[in-house]
């Protein structure tokens, strides 16, 4: 029973979304906590150039972290916004919507995470320190994304659309 109005006309879409978004995020979960496992300072990343095996740690993250990133901004968060009947033209729009709605504590934040995905990508062979600094900062920015995938669940439960686990 909902307990909240919603369109149902767009419930699939959003489930098929948290869907994706919870298989991204195992996948995500296991290179954050591998990756973070290890003792990462300046020395660290400035071996990653003769260390392929950390190397390919450090891109999987990297790769995972802009995937749950874009999936989260432009599938999750749009669908769940459909589905409660609002409709957002920009990104800022419906990242603003979903502080608003409580399933992202930031907008300002979400944004600034795909900004690091940036510095994370070009700075990865050019400027160790600030790679290091983008590396440290996505660490603490990854749990944002796990945030939004467990708020999204649960206003999805509330409202009547995903059974309650």
């Amino acid at each position: 029973m909902s307990t909240s109005l919603h369109l149902s006309e767009h419930a699939q879409n959003a489930l098929l979304a948290l869907d994706l978004a919870r298989k991204e995020a195992v996948h995500f979960q296991y290179s954050h906590s591998t990756l973070f496992a290890l003792s990462i300072d300046l020395q660290w990343v400035e071996s990653l150039a003769q260390r392929p095996e950390l190397a390919e740690k450090v891109e999987a993250f990297v790769s995972r972290f802009g995937r749950l990133q874009d999936h989260l901004g432009e599938k999750l968060i749009p669908r769940y916004a459909q589905l409660v009947g609002e409709q957002h033209r920009t990104q800022i729009d419906v990242l603003n919507f979903a502080e608003r709605a409580g399933i992202l504590c930031s907008a300002d934040d979400f944004l600034a995470a795909r900004k690091l995905r940036n510095v994370l990508v070009h700075e990865y062979m050019q400027d160790t320190q600030s790679f290091l600094e983008g590396l440290q900062l996505a660490q603490v920015a990854s749990q944002m994304l796990f945030d939004v995938i467990k708020n999204t669940e649960s206003e999805l439960q509330r409202l009547g659309v995903l059974p309650c686990a």
